[in-house]
């Protein structure tokens, strides 16, 4: 059935924004996925538009199953990785956030076809979008693999909230999403990598560090393009970006930092070291 769902969504794309938005509305996580990464394909075969009068609108949400329910991120339960339920538990949880990541990578393409950006600004963030669902797939396999499924545990909804907060401005959008959130990724990812392989469990540190690697390129983009917009409006990037910073995001940066990773990305110290102080304060 779910295969017969895919193929009739499918056949709707007739634009990259059309595409990004139906994948965004897709309830059915198989749906989602593979809408993403048709519109990803045929975006790079320069096969569709990017827009159509046919193009559905953006909701205020993207679809999701009944499942997980969602709660507060203070509701969380932590468990240790040295049991099976810590690790299916971190699993769940890093399944959300790309599922996430999916329709956040979409919604930034869906959302900004009108902002004036050339084309290779869609060529990465649907790379983005086309990575973030092969990361949910291997972590939902690998969740079954361990008796679990996504939507087994609660999960929380902080992220599509930053998406929400910065919906009417691209380069908010860009300085809170990649540039903290996905950012974060390269910070904690190394650690959670080795505490698999010491409990054994070398299947998901291995899916970890093709996340980790992809997630690289994933702030290269957001680095790059927001570089982009603050010499387009001759403002200084990193001054720019602690500005926006304390506006859009509700949370705090917190240390440590992976400095290397994040250099390598284009993120210098220069942009989050100074916010570190201020958020906690």
């Amino acid at each position: 059935m779910t295969h017969e769902i895919e193929i009739k969504e499918i056949k709707k794309i007739v634009s990259l924004r059309g595409g990004a938005t139906l994948a965004i509305l897709s309830a059915d996580l198989d749906t989602k996925t593979e809408l993403a990464q048709e519109t990803a394909r045929r975006w790079f075969a320069r096969t569709l538009s990017i827009r159509s009068p046919l193009d559905p609108p953006l909701p205020e949400r993207p679809g999701r199953p009944d499942k997980p329910e969602l709660v507060p991120p203070k509701n969380m339960k932590k468990r240790s990785l040295h049991t099976l339920k810590g690790r299916i538990a971190l699993l769940h949880a890093l399944a959300h956030i790309e599922l996430n990541a999916i329709d956040l990578a979409l919604d930034i393409v869906a959302r900004f076809t009108t902002e004036g950006v050339p084309h290779s600004f869609f060529d990465g963030w649907m790379q983005v979008a086309f990575e973030e669902a092969k990361h949910f797939r291997l972590i939902r396999d690998r969740l079954r693999t361990l008796g679990a499924d996504y939507g087994d545990l609660p999960a929380h909804d902080g992220l599509w909230q930053a998406a929400h907060s910065t919906r009417n401005d691209l380069t908010a959008r860009l300085a809170v999403v990649p540039l903290i959130l996905e950012a974060r990724g390269l910070d904690v990812t190394p650690v959670l990598q080795e505490k698999m392989r010491e409990t054994g469990d070398i299947e998901s540190a291995d899916i970890l560090d093709v996340i980790y690697n992809d997630e690289k390129g994933h702030v290269a983009v957001g680095a790059k393009w927001f570089r982009f917009l603050c010499a387009r409006e001759r403002k200084d990037p990193s001054a720019t970006f602690r500005d926006l910073v304390r506006v859009n995001f509700r949370g705090s940066l917190k240390a440590p930092f992976n400095d290397v990773a994040r250099a390598e990305a284009g993120l210098t110290p220069s942009f989050y070291r100074s916010l570190v102080s201020v958020s906690q304060s």
